[in-house]
């Protein structure tokens, strides 16, 4: 089976930012935050060696390396949430994605960004459960877009992230991986 190079980088789509972010939207982004490492370790933690080393796509990051990805970036999402509710629009720090992917511990076990998602989501979902609806307003200033994003706006691109890696890999074992 072919399949193009933008189905393959962007299974459930590229994320929108919402013209308004309503309510209901940020309690199921919420709930899909929740689920992730659940569902992410349901998909992952089968994989066998030779698996995790597989990339997603054509010139991706292999199985392993988008799991410490999402370990990275998730903290960093968890992190980006505590300076905008304690600063007032802070400007958060950006970094490249590539080039930490590259570094030795991307190389760790996947069971340990498995288990960094897990610690990373259980403090970061018992904050968003605790923030009020003036708290996803608050916003944080993000350099590389070059504009100002509200937590609620962020929580639904977060959501987004997740499943779209979740895609990634349950993509890539439905097309290449005898179960």
């Amino acid at each position: 089976m072919i399949h193009d190079l933008e189905t393959l980088k962007y299974p459930i789509g590229r994320f929108t930012v919402p013209e308004a972010v309503e309510q209901d939207a940020v309690k199921a982004a919420i709930g899909s935050i929740a689920a992730f490492p659940k569902a992410l370790f349901q998909v992952a933690s089968p994989l066998i060696p030779a698996q995790l080393e597989r990339p997603y796509r054509p010139g991706g990051w292999t199985v392993r390396q988008l799991l410490h990805h999402c370990a990275d970036s998730h903290g960093q999402a968890l992190f980006r949430f505590k300076h905008a509710l304690t600063e007032e629009n802070p400007s958060i720090k950006a970094y490249d994605e590539g080039a930490w992917a590259q570094l030795s511990d991307y190389q760790l076990p996947a069971v340990d960004a498995l288990e960094s998602i897990r610690l990373v989501h259980a403090r970061w979902v018992h904050l968003l459960h605790n923030m009020t609806p003036a708290d996803f307003n608050r916003t944080y200033y993000h350099p590389e877009k070059q504009r100002t994003q509200p937590l609620a706006e962020v929580t639904l691109m977060y959501a987004w992230h997740g499943e779209h890696h979740l895609a990634h890999i349950s993509g890539l074992i439905a097309r290449n991986f005898d179960r």
